[in-house]
């Protein structure tokens, strides 16, 4: 029998640096890893924690020269070479070194990078958490490494995942991604429920993990939380699940029913402020339905002006802002100092600007106030509102004579000749009578109409005129033109309709106006008057804007106003998506089918996407795709704006009537006569025309422009 040899291991120098010198043989060419550097401080702490492989550089004789090759620790040699130009190591400092003669130098430069087996990251989570416990601070450890502190905190983090899940992790029955889905909830006996269940789970997703062990939690962006304050909430007792390694908004709110707690108490407590002013009823909820203030008249008070004080102050920091512009106009880019200086001059103009607003002790008695949380978490107080049974009884004066809608109007001449041989001459003069009144009115407006046909400019005011007092003013019905715009209410409550983009800027728009218009109805002709044409085009705009009523109602339908309203959406290029709305599981995933999520998820994202959702559960599947669908711009169709007909619309020919008034017609044209009745297609006679029941479209719509001279 063979006696086995015995290994022998390499001898091992330590060899001074200058007499080391970088092999040719050495298989690392590519750089990775940590850098030259980083390496280099390193050893500065620690020293050289392995050796390096040598070998003997000899002369033609086979014999050695006293100068060694380094096929294997390249990199340690460099830093080793670095630490010398920076003096902070001598050059003939000792460097231990294995010096191997056997074998080729490429193979053992290939064999040292090749063999050594990677750290498992579940090694360095409990190395960074061994270092951690025995008194080293997260930046220490993170200086050690070279890392930041904020990648030791996320190693922390995923070290303190429960034990059990750290041996699947291991075993490889999860993936890292998932590992990292754990740590948003530190609770180990949740962790494990949540790990148990995915186990009859078709998918097991991160993003599906996070929504298991944050369930029945709140956002910390919702506008609650905002509200309440995160630290006052975890002051309260409450706590808040982090996620490190995605960007969380801030987290979860883990204790739902103490936030509604603190919101009830906040909002109390901010109402028994506003109430305190004196209104007649304050209403308070975390949010009103759009449209809640419908059929309330609105007061408006005065900005209390600035006291001298105030108007100095403003003044001076108004010449500073001007200053450092004028200063920095021509910089590219302002120093941080003056950028941030400006910033604080722009925050106290606008707390000056923002005057606070006093009312008449009148109104106070009549108007109320809504408290509520607007959508960025801050209080929303909506004052100045009064409720049509709180209105003022208007004093009607009894003059003996019958309103004249009840009048009876006898259309016989018999009766009007009994009611002039009635008369007696002595008698003076006699009020007209109701019937004479109305045929001479009616000949009056008859050539009202036609004299307002004919100046479309004043037209356009009246129409203005008469929308304005239906739109901004309750009782106020002094216009003769008989445009009655109708501001159409919601019969349901949108959830959060109210916070949308759109929303809040047709709120802000119609405030605007309604502070810039005359408080009594009968000053408005005047006021319109005096606007400039592009202030009566935005005003006039707005009114039209708000009588829009593109709503399907499944009570009253409409076909032909709903057709209407995608040719006027494809018209102004509406776009729901830019406009802000996003699919989510409120608005429509959560209330329509598995189907209509997938068929969603599918037009968006691809048919790859709609597939790995497809086995999830109703819950879950909304979920996914909610996150899917995130900057895809995909809307249902109800929200999908059509695309207008290629064909161009038919052109109207306006034409000058005062060109043939008083004209006759020949006998010879066969477009006069007959080929003006309403039955050939012309205008039918005034009070002809029935009015229809249905929702008929209009046969198309004449817009004439006329530049004001």
């Amino acid at each position: 029998m063979t006696k086995q040899q015995k290994i022998t291991l390499s001898a091992s120098r330590d060899i001074p640096f200058n007499k080391l010198m970088l092999s040719q043989s050495n298989v690392r060419h590519v750089k990775a890893g940590v850098s030259i550097e980083e390496l280099a401080e390193d050893i500065a702490r620690r020293t050289l924690l392995s050796s390096i492989t040598v070998r003997p550089v000899l002369d033609d004789s086979g014999a050695e020269t006293g100068m060694y090759t380094i096929p294997a620790g390249g990199r340690r040699f460099r830093a080793l070479e670095l630490l010398v130009k920076q003096k902070r190591m001598n050059k003939t400092a000792l460097v231990p070194c294995i010096v191997r003669t056997d074998g080729l130098a490429e193979e053992d430069s290939l064999a040292e990078n090749i063999q050594r087996a990677p750290l498992h990251p579940l090694d360095q989570f409990r190395a960074f958490q061994a270092m951690r416990e025995k008194g080293r601070t997260e930046e220490e450890i993170a200086a050690a490494f070279f890392v930041s502190a904020s990648v030791v905190k996320q190693r922390l983090k995923l070290a303190a995942v429960a034990p059990s899940l750290h041996d699947a992790y291991a075993e490889e029955e999860m993936t890292l991604d998932q590992l990292m889905a754990f740590t948003v909830n530190p609770d180990h006996a949740r962790q494990e429920q949540v790990w148990e269940a995915l186990q009859r789970h078709y998918s097991r997703q991160p993003y599906e993990i996070r929504r298991m062990l944050t369930e029945g939690a709140v956002r910390a962006s919702d506008k609650r939380a905002q509200f309440v304050g995160l630290d006052d909430y975890v002051e309260a007792g409450g706590e808040i699940l982090r996620d490190l390694f995605q960007q969380d908004d801030g987290g979860w709110l883990q204790d739902a029913a103490l936030l509604d707690v603190m919101v009830r108490e906040k909002l109390a407590e901010e109402a028994e402020g506003v109430r305190a002013e004196g209104w007649k009823w304050v209403e308070v909820d975390t949010e009103f339905p759009y449209g809640h203030t419908f059929g309330m008249r609105r007061v408006h008070g005065e900005a209390v002006p600035m006291s001298d004080e105030e108007a100095a102050s403003y003044q001076a920091l108004k010449a500073e802002y001007d200053a450092l512009e004028a200063e920095h106009a021509e910089a590219d880019e302002l120093p941080d100092e003056v950028d941030t200086r400006l910033g604080e001059i722009e925050d106290a103009m606008e707390a000056f600007e923002a005057r606070p607003i006093r009312f008449e002790a009148d109104d106070l008695a009549l108007a109320g106030a809504f408290v509520s949380i607007d959508s960025s978490g801050r209080l929303r107080v909506e004052r100045g509102y009064v409720r049509p049974e709180d209105e003022p009884l208007e004093e009607v004066e009894d003059t003996g004579e019958v309103a004249p809608q009840a009048a009876q109007v006898e259309d016989t001449d018999d009766t009007v000749a009994s009611i002039a041989d009635d008369e007696e001459e002595d008698d003076g003069l006699k009020p007209l009578s109701d019937r004479l009144v109305m045929e001479l009115t009616a000949h009056r407006t008859l050539a009202l109409r036609n004299a307002l046909a004919q100046d479309p400019q004043v037209a356009f005011l009246a129409a203005l005129h008469a929308m304005v007092l239906r739109l901004f003013y309750r009782y106020a019905v002094d216009s003769c033109v008989e445009i009655e715009p109708r501001n159409a209410g919601f019969g349901s409550q949108v959830p959060g309709l109210g916070d949308t983009a759109y929303a809040q800027a047709i709120d802000q728009r119609h405030e605007t106006w309604a502070r810039n218009l005359p408080k009594a109805p009968e000053d408005l002709w005047e006021a319109l008057t005096e606007f400039d044409s592009c202030s009566r085009e935005a005003l006039f705009a707005h009114c039209v804007a708000m009588s829009v009523n593109a709503v399907h109602d499944p009570y009253q339908r409409r076909p032909r106003a709903i057709a209407h309203a995608d040719v006027l959406a494809g018209t102004v290029g509406l776009d729901m998506a830019k406009a802000g709305w996003t699919a989510t599981g409120d608005n429509y995933l959560g209330r329509v089918t598995k189907a209509r999520i997938l068929e969603a998820v599918r037009e968006a994202k691809g048919e790859a996407a709609a597939d790995r959702i497809a086995g999830l559960k109703k819950t879950e599947m909304v979920t996914a795709a909610e996150d899917l669908l995130v900057g895809t711009s995909w809307l249902p169709d109800p929200l999908r704006t059509p695309p207008l007909p290629e064909e161009d619309a038919p052109e109207i020919e306006l034409i000058d009537v005062a060109d043939g008034v008083g004209d006759e017609a020949s006998d010879d044209d066969p477009d006069s006569g007959e080929a003006q009745s309403a039955e050939d297609g012309g205008e039918p006679a005034i009070g002809d025309s029935e009015p229809s029941g249905e929702d008929d479209p209009v046969a198309g719509d004449a817009f004439a422009r006329t530049a004001a001279e």
